[in-house]
């Protein structure tokens, strides 16, 4: 499925110029990127007292930061990759795919993840629902 593609590619982009126009193709302008923090955080947070914590970026400037950070910190280093599942579905204007990130080097998953995207009538994600799954 072309979106899929397109938004596991994002992730994985090195040119700046091209994940900054990536972004404005794939999101609408006021999206919102809604993710499920790990395990860990929600631990973390449910001792300070956080019931459900949940981490949002909204509009392309927010989006692209929070793209940018993933790529810094997992793509860039040459360590992993991401790729989809090939699991993705299409129902109206609702779309769901698992993605996996893998080590570059090759060996067992390192981490795994659901995504659920509303799209607008343009076909563009107005809302992406991330939750991180156990590999």
């Amino acid at each position: 499925m072309d979106i899929i593609d397109r938004y596991v590619a994002l992730w994985n982009e090195p040119d700046p110029h091209r994940r900054r126009e990536a972004v404005r193709e794939l999101w609408a302008r006021d999206a919102v990127h809604v993710l499920q923090p790990p395990a860990e955080l929600r631990a973390v947070a449910a001792g300070l007292g956080f019931d459900r914590p949940v981490l949002e970026a909204r509009g392309h400037e927010a989006l692209e930061r929070r793209v940018t950070r993933a790529y810094e910190e997992f793509v860039a280093p040459g360590a992993f990759a991401f790729r989809a599942r090939g699991d993705g579905e299409r129902l109206r204007d609702v779309v769901k795919f698992r993605w996996e990130m893998v080590p570059t080097a090759g060996g067992d998953v390192a981490g795994v993840g659901l995504e659920v995207l509303l799209l607008d009538p343009d076909g563009r994600i107005a809302a992406d629902y991330q939750f991180i799954e156990q590999p």
